[in-house]
């Protein structure tokens, strides 16, 4: 039986109550990308707008976790609200950039960062302001 060597380890946490910051530890891939998904749909259910996804202690992810990531970011859009990528790893930067996602989802150096680009688009990235 295999057992996970680094089992995923997600914490919520709401700095707003519309932005819930998902603070992301271990692997996301094939294995654990179902338990992703369950945090960020239970804060898209609890009525959050705003994304913030820390993957600072992300080591590696493959396309099961940008596939997770750009549904959110689609679904949010349509809300509207936004999704926002926090300090990835370089290995993670690497396969943003190489896929793109990182041109379509903001990638922000800390929470302060991203929470100041949810302040200057609360409406989401594309959408016109009010």
């Amino acid at each position: 039986m295999h057992i996970a060597q680094d089992p995923l380890s997600v914490e919520v946490t709401l700095p707003r109550e519309d932005v819930a910051l998902l603070t992301v530890e271990g692997y996301l891939d094939v294995d654990t990308a179902t338990e992703f998904q369950h945090h960020l749909a239970n804060q898209l259910h609890h009525g959050r707008r705003h994304f913030l996804l820390d993957l600072s202690a992300v080591p590696f992810m493959d396309s099961s976790g940008m596939n997770i990531i750009l549904r959110v970011y689609q679904e949010a859009r349509e809300l509207p609200g936004s999704v926002h990528i926090i300090s990835p790893t370089p290995a993670v930067r690497r396969i943003l950039d190489l896929t793109g996602v990182s041109i379509t989802v903001p990638v922000s150096e800390s929470v302060e960062e991203a929470l100041e680009r949810v302040d200057a688009h609360p409406q989401g990235p594309d959408r016109p302001e009010a």
